[in-house]
């Protein structure tokens, strides 16, 4: 499946582990929350590469709160495209929870809810077909301005005028 990361098509720098395989001695790993929770901390531990959990959105994020720092990827479940928890938890983790790391949307990804998972938070996207993966690639320079603000780091539309305002009395 493509991956779509800052507008762009990458390679997959994690490698997703069942929960029954063993751990590589070293490079990015991605696992179940499953397998997470049953090991957390020897998981969060390893010095030999980064750590990813899939995290389905029927679970509780406030489980994921103690190791968030520890963690590189996290990757929230749409599993239907009218299931939309995965939002909620990627706008907890972003905004109450400041978590940093790659927030990645997987599962049903659709392009036409692209724009709402950016705003949302989510910075990479699991996506099943190739064009729909070029396609997020185009909306990602479509969108520029927003007025809302969200999770996504952007200031709005507002908060720019603001800005340029500031900058102009202060003779910037």
């Amino acid at each position: 499946m493509p991956l779509v990361k800052g507008g762009h098509i990458i390679a997959d720098a994690f490698v997703r582990l069942t929960d029954d395989a063993e751990l590589p001695a070293q490079g990015a790993i991605l696992v179940s929350e499953t397998r997470f929770l049953a090991g957390p901390e020897a998981l969060a531990g390893r010095t030999s590469g980064k750590l990813g959990v899939i995290w389905p959105n029927n679970r509780d994020v406030d489980d994921l709160v103690p190791y968030l720092d520890r963690l590189a990827l996290v990757a929230l479940v749409f599993p239907s495209f009218r299931d939309g928890r995965a939002y909620t938890q990627a706008r907890l983790l972003r905004e109450r929870y400041s978590y940093r790391g790659e927030l990645r949307a997987t599962g049903q990804v659709l392009r036409d809810q692209f724009v709402f998972m950016l705003r949302a938070g989510f910075d990479a996207f699991d996506v099943k077909k190739q064009a729909d993966a070029e396609a997020f690639t185009e909306t990602v320079k479509r969108y520029s301005v927003f007025y809302q603000p969200t999770g996504d780091g952007r200031l709005s539309a507002l908060h720019q005028r603001l800005q340029l305002r500031h900058s102009e009395s202060a003779g910037l």
